[in-house]
Protein backbone atom coordinates (compact mmCIF):
# COMPACT_ATOMS: atom_id res chain seq x y z
CA UNK A 1 0.00 0.00 0.00
CA UNK A 2 1.11 3.52 -0.74
CA UNK A 3 -0.48 6.76 0.40
CA UNK A 4 -0.29 10.46 -0.25
CA UNK A 5 -1.41 13.30 2.01
CA UNK A 6 -2.09 16.66 0.41
CA UNK A 7 -4.12 19.77 1.00
CA UNK A 8 -6.89 20.69 -1.37
CA UNK A 9 -9.03 23.80 -0.93
CA UNK A 10 -8.47 23.88 2.83
CA UNK A 11 -9.14 20.17 3.39
CA UNK A 12 -6.68 17.33 3.90
CA UNK A 13 -6.85 14.56 1.30
CA UNK A 14 -5.44 11.12 2.12
CA UNK A 15 -5.23 8.98 -1.02
CA UNK A 16 -4.46 5.27 -0.74
CA UNK A 17 -3.21 2.92 -3.46
CA UNK A 18 -3.17 -0.85 -3.16
CA UNK A 19 -4.43 -3.16 -0.43
CA UNK A 20 -5.22 -1.85 3.04
CA UNK A 21 -4.83 -5.02 5.05
CA UNK A 22 -3.33 -6.33 8.28
CA UNK A 23 0.19 -5.65 7.04
CA UNK A 24 -0.41 -2.09 5.85
CA UNK A 25 -3.16 -0.92 8.22
CA UNK A 26 -0.74 0.47 10.87
CA UNK A 27 0.66 2.81 8.19
CA UNK A 28 -2.88 3.69 7.04
CA UNK A 29 -3.95 4.36 10.63
CA UNK A 30 -0.98 6.67 11.18
CA UNK A 31 -1.69 8.60 7.97
CA UNK A 32 -5.38 8.98 8.79
CA UNK A 33 -4.75 10.17 12.35
CA UNK A 34 -2.12 12.64 11.09
CA UNK A 35 -4.68 14.02 8.65
CA UNK A 36 -7.24 14.47 11.43
CA UNK A 37 -4.59 16.15 13.60
CA UNK A 38 -4.10 18.79 10.89
CA UNK A 39 -7.42 20.24 12.02
CA UNK A 40 -9.20 20.66 8.70
CA UNK A 41 -11.78 18.43 7.09
CA UNK A 42 -10.54 15.05 5.87
CA UNK A 43 -11.24 13.41 2.54
CA UNK A 44 -10.15 9.78 2.24
CA UNK A 45 -9.67 8.85 -1.43
CA UNK A 46 -10.21 5.11 -1.82
CA UNK A 47 -10.23 5.02 -5.63
CA UNK A 48 -6.93 3.13 -5.72
CA UNK A 49 -7.81 0.57 -3.04
CA UNK A 50 -8.32 -2.89 -4.50
CA UNK A 51 -8.92 -4.58 -1.16
CA UNK A 52 -9.55 -3.47 2.42
CA UNK A 53 -9.90 -5.85 5.36
CA UNK A 54 -11.28 -5.39 8.86
CA UNK A 55 -8.04 -3.86 10.16
CA UNK A 56 -8.17 -1.25 7.40
CA UNK A 57 -11.82 -0.57 8.15
CA UNK A 58 -10.95 -0.21 11.85
CA UNK A 59 -8.41 2.49 10.91
CA UNK A 60 -11.12 4.35 9.01
CA UNK A 61 -13.56 4.07 11.91
CA UNK A 62 -11.01 5.23 14.50
CA UNK A 63 -9.99 8.30 12.51
CA UNK A 64 -13.64 9.06 11.71
CA UNK A 65 -14.53 9.00 15.41
CA UNK A 66 -11.60 11.27 16.24
CA UNK A 67 -12.62 13.72 13.50
CA UNK A 68 -16.20 13.74 14.79
CA UNK A 69 -15.02 14.48 18.34
CA UNK A 70 -13.15 17.48 16.95
CA UNK A 71 -16.17 18.58 14.86
CA UNK A 72 -14.32 18.02 11.60
CA UNK A 73 -15.80 16.86 8.35
CA UNK A 74 -14.76 13.34 7.29
CA UNK A 75 -15.75 11.93 3.91
CA UNK A 76 -14.80 8.87 1.89
CA UNK A 77 -14.44 9.76 -1.79
CA UNK A 78 -14.19 7.78 -5.01
CA UNK A 79 -14.65 4.51 -3.13
CA UNK A 80 -13.57 1.57 -5.30
CA UNK A 81 -15.99 -1.28 -5.90
CA UNK A 82 -14.00 -3.67 -3.69
CA UNK A 83 -13.83 -1.24 -0.78
CA UNK A 84 -17.51 -0.33 -1.20
CA UNK A 85 -18.54 -4.00 -0.94
CA UNK A 86 -16.68 -4.37 2.37
CA UNK A 87 -18.22 -1.17 3.75
CA UNK A 88 -21.69 -2.31 2.66
CA UNK A 89 -21.24 -5.74 4.26
CA UNK A 90 -20.34 -4.05 7.54
CA UNK A 91 -23.18 -1.53 6.99
CA UNK A 92 -20.64 1.25 7.30
CA UNK A 93 -21.89 2.79 4.07
CA UNK A 94 -24.68 4.10 6.35
CA UNK A 95 -22.16 5.55 8.85
CA UNK A 96 -19.63 7.20 6.56
CA UNK A 97 -20.48 9.91 4.09
CA UNK A 98 -19.55 8.58 0.64
CA UNK A 99 -18.98 10.97 -2.26
CA UNK A 100 -18.27 10.17 -5.89
CA UNK A 101 -15.43 12.67 -6.29
CA UNK A 102 -13.05 14.94 -4.40
CA UNK A 103 -15.00 17.99 -5.57
CA UNK A 104 -18.24 16.47 -4.20
CA UNK A 105 -16.43 15.68 -0.94
CA UNK A 106 -15.14 19.23 -0.64
CA UNK A 107 -18.67 20.49 -1.14
CA UNK A 108 -19.97 18.06 1.51
CA UNK A 109 -17.56 19.17 4.24
CA UNK A 110 -18.11 22.80 3.28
Amino acid sequence: MEHEIREEQGATVVAFQGDVDLQSSPEARKALLEAVAMGSGVLVDLSGVDYIDSSGVASLVESYQKARKQSQGYVLVSVSEGARRVLELARLDKVFTLCDSISDGLEEIG
